[in-house]
């Protein structure tokens, strides 16, 4: 394994890091002050769109798909460190590089498995920033740690597809530009194989039947820059045969493949998370004093500052080597690395952040620094795709079935 970064990564890499110096930093301040001033919360501020136009104009757009046919055509391996550097700014990078979930996965959805048409309708203005999309998956009324729990149900008749369900935790559901759901629903519930009742079906927003109840908020945030996370109901709408995406019981594999990559560029981003609070730890550590002394000088805090950066270093090689093997062996040979990312980096980020709030004190909470907002996306993120306890329980019985 050589995680050196080649030439493509190192020249990428450069041109990011300054586009971040240049433009993205100095707008996050600007992006919340804008945002105060609009008429809707879920309106990108018109940085963002300012943002996005520069990023593109420097190539610096879709770098997350490795299809060259519709994106930067980059391996996991030289995205990584790409994406690392967007999550410094989870809020405002990612959108700006057109590298955002939800609409990265369904990008990729699209591309891998979308038809002609389903492609020419939704991934081409995807892959142009012009609309956002929503992957409707996680219900309220079951346990969705277990996907085969879904309840919605989508039956054929003659020529259309009648979806019927409840959906909450919706992401990018509340932004005004979503005008396209991937929806995940029984097309066979009571087939005989439980990975096989599932289908996903593309929904237009402005179907009759469907219903954007409320937005959902995570400790508190609405997270306005994601387009927010909603409830959605379906009653009885109806779409075409034709948007059906991939095979009928196809659903379930289809979900698994999208999963797979979106892990581990939560995990990427996740990373730059916590170099950015390490950064913010540093700085406040050296301008504060407390009992006659620097709080960089105080022994608990070199201490945090420390583990921290131990920590992250560890997860950055792990990363990379997960990302080396999906390169190499595919997702499905790389299945128990991105369990292992997935379970190590949210709750090792999450401890991080806790310590560089502490650090800060009030201020750590406050809305004057991004820590409370991005603790709280790290903490979502042991949950989303998968809760921690499903990952462990997956790779536990892959450990143990070598000794029986």
């Amino acid at each position: 394994m050589d995680f050196a970064f080649d030439a493509r990564t190192e020249e990428l890499r450069a041109r990011l890091l300054a586009f971040m110096d240049e433009y993205v930093y100095p707008a996050e301040q600007v992006a919340h002050e804008q945002r105060a001033r609009l008429s809707s919360p879920w309106e990108n501020p018109p940085v963002v769109e300012e943002l996005k136009a520069e990023a593109r104009r420097q190539g610096l757009w879709n770098l997350f798909l490795p299809d060259a046919e519709y994106g930067a055509g980059l391996t996991n391996l030289q995205y990584a460190p790409l994406a690392e550097i967007t999550g410094r700014s989870p809020q405002l990078a990612p959108t700006a590089t057109n590298c955002a979930a939800p609409d990265t996965g369904n990008m990729e959805v699209l591309a891998q498995f979308g038809d002609e048409r389903q492609k020419k309708q939704w991934l081409e203005p995807l892959l142009a920033g012009e609309i956002r999309s929503a992957f409707a998956m996680t219900e309220p009324d079951v346990a969705s740690s277990d996907a085969t729990n879904i309840t919605t149900h989508i039956r054929r008749e003659g020529d259309e597809y009648v979806i019927t369900g409840r959906k909450w935790y919706i992401s990018g559901a509340m932004h005004p530009d979503c005008n396209i759901f991937i929806v995940m629903g029984k097309t066979d519930p009571d087939g005989p194989d439980i990975r096989r009742q599932q289908s996903m079906v593309l929904v237009p927003r402005d179907t009759p039947g469907v219903t954007v109840k409320r937005a959902m908020r995570v400790f508190g945030y609405e997270d306005h820059y994601h387009g927010g996370h909603a409830e959605v109901v379906f009653d009885e709408a109806r779409v075409p045969v034709s948007n059906l995406i991939g095979e009928e019981g196809g659903g379930f594999a289809i979900a698994q493949a999208r999963l797979g990559p979106g892990r581990i560029h939560h995990c990427m981003r996740l990373i730059g998370m916590a170099e950015r609070a390490i950064e913010l730890m540093c700085r406040r550590a050296v301008s504060r004093e407390a009992f006659g002394k620097a709080l960089a000088q105080q022994g608990v805090v070199q201490n945090w500052i420390a583990d921290a950066r131990v920590a992250v270093e560890q997860l950055r090689l792990l990363v990379l080597k997960t990302a080396w093997m999906m390169d190499t062996v595919g997702n499905r040979g790389a299945h128990t690395e991105i369990q292992a990312i997935k379970i190590a980096t949210p709750r090792t980020v999450v401890g991080i952040l806790d310590r560089a709030i502490q650090l800060h004190g009030a201020g750590g909470v406050s809305q004057d620094f991004p820590l409370a907002e991005l603790y709280a996306g790290a903490r979502t993120l042991m949950l989303a795709d998968g809760p921690d306890e499903v990952h462990q329980r997956s790779l536990a019985r892959r450990e143990i079935k070598k000794y029986l």
